[in-house]
C-alpha cells in the first residue's frame, strides 16, 4: 500500500507543532523570573505589560490615506517641540509606514535640532523647489533622519522664516500628503499666525500641551478657549492633551488640574520627569526612562484609535516601499 493510500498526513502548521507557551513577559519580576529559568518557568504578563501590548497593537493600526497631526500651544516653554519629537520617534519606531515631522514654526523652532541637529536644509529649500518634489526620493533631499521617522526643519533665519505662512504651509502638507502616511506637524508658538490656520484647517488629531502648574495649565486650557472661540469646538472634544511634568508643585492639586482637562477633552497623557527630555538637547528613546516612554506609546496610541483598520506590518518585516 502506497502512501497515498493511506491518507494524507497533518501539516506541518506553526499551530500544530509549537507548544503553547502563553505571552512571553520582558519586563518586572515576570521578565526576569522568564528569563533567569530559561523560559521554563511562565508567570505570564502582568496588568501593566499587557496594557502596554495592547496599545503597541493599536498604534500598529492601518490607516488609510494621510493622517495629519497637530500638535499646539497658546505659549512656548510646555514642551511642545519636546512632545512632537517624542511621538514622532515612536510612531516611528512600532509602524511600518511613513512618518515625517514639520517644524511649522516661523521663529526658528528646534525639532530637527532635537532630533537630528542637521538644520542645513529647511522647508524653506523645500518651498523654493516644490514644483521638482515628485517622487519620495526628490522630497527626502530636505528632510534628516532621526531613525525610522523623517524630520523636516523649519527656516532657522527668523526674517525669512516670517514669510512661512498658510498657503505654504498648505503647498507642502499638500506634498507630504503624497508619501507619507502620518504627518505631525510642530505647530507655532501662539495661535494667531497664519500657518496655524492652515495647521488646524488640516489636521485629522490635536494635540495641546500644558503642564500641571498655574501656568501650565492656564495656557493650555486658554489654547482651549482660543480654539473654541474660533471655530474649532469638535477638534477641542476629540484632542488630547499632554501635561508635561518636568515642573511640579505640592501646591498644586495636579488631580484637579487633570479633571479639568478630562472633562474638555477626549483624554489626558501626564509625562513624567524625565531628565534626559529636560536637557533641553538631542533626544533619544533608549535614554529616556521606561515610564516617560510608556507615557508616549500612550499617547501615540489614543491618536491612532482614529485611524482604523487593520495592523501594519511592523518595521522589521516591512520596511516603507519607495516611489
Amino acid at each position: 500500500m502506497s502512501g497515498h493510500d493511506l491518507g494524507r498526513p497533518d501539516e506541518l502548521s506553526e499551530d500544530a507543532i509549537v507548544r503553547f507557551r502563553g505571552e512571553r513577559p520582558e519586563r518586572g519580576w515576570r521578565g526576569a523570573l522568564y528569563k533567569a529559568s530559561g523560559g521554563l518557568l511562565n508567570p505570564g504578563l502582568g496588568e501593566a505589560e499587557r496594557e502596554r501590548r495592547d496599545r503597541l497593537r493599536r498604534i500598529a493600526r492601518a490607516l488609510p490615506g494621510t493622517h495629519q497631526i497637530a500638535v499646539s500651544s497658546i505659549k512656548g516653554g510646555v514642551g511642545k517641540t519636546t512632545v512632537s519629537a517624542c511621538l514622532g520617534l515612536v510612531l516611528a519606531e512600532h509602524r511600518g509606514d511613513r512618518i515625517i515631522a514639520l517644524d511649522a514654526n516661523p521663529d526658528a523652532g528646534t525639532l530637527a535640532d532635537r532630533l537630528t541637529g542637521d538644520t542645513s536644509v529647511t522647508v524653506r529649500h523645500m518651498l523654493e523647489n516644490i514644483g521638482s518634489a515628485r517622487t519620495l526620493a526628490e522630497v527626502a533631499r530636505y528632510t534628516s533622519l532621526a531613525g525610522r521617522l523623517q524630520v523636516l526643519a523649519s527656516e532657522q533665519d527668523p526674517a525669512m522664516s516670517e514669510a512661512f505662512n498658510r498657503e505654504e504651509y498648505e503647498r507642502v502638507c499638500a506634498v507630504l500628503a503624497r508619501f507619507y502616511n502620518i504627518v505631525i506637524t510642530d505647530s507655532g508658538t501662539g495661535l494667531v499666525h497664519s500657518a496655524m490656520e492652515g495647521t488646524l484647517a488640516l489636521a485629522d488629531s490635536l494635540v495641546v500641551v500644558g503642564a500641571p502648574t498655574v501656568d501650565g495649565a492656564s495656557r493650555a486650557s486658554k489654547t482651549l478657549d482660543w480654539l473654541i472661540a474660533h471655530g474649532h469646538a469638535a477638534q477641542v472634544a476629540h484632542a488630547v492633551v499632554v501635561l508635561s511634568c518636568d515642573r511640579t508643585s505640592t501646591e498644586v492639586d495636579s488631580a484637579r488640574v487633570r479633571e479639568h482637562f478630562e472633562a474638555r477633552c477626549r483624554a489626558v497623557v501626564e509625562v513624567p520627569h524625565d531628565p534626559h527630555l529636560a536637557t533641553g538637547g538631542f533626544i533619544e528613546l533608549d535614554r529616556m526612562r521606561p515610564a516617560t516612554v510608556d507615557a508616549f506609546v500612550a499617547l501615540a496610541a489614543l491618536l491612532a484609535d482614529g485611524f482604523g483598520g487593520r495592523p501594519v506590518a511592523s518595521p522589521t518585516r516591512q520596511a516603507p516601499s519607495t516611489g
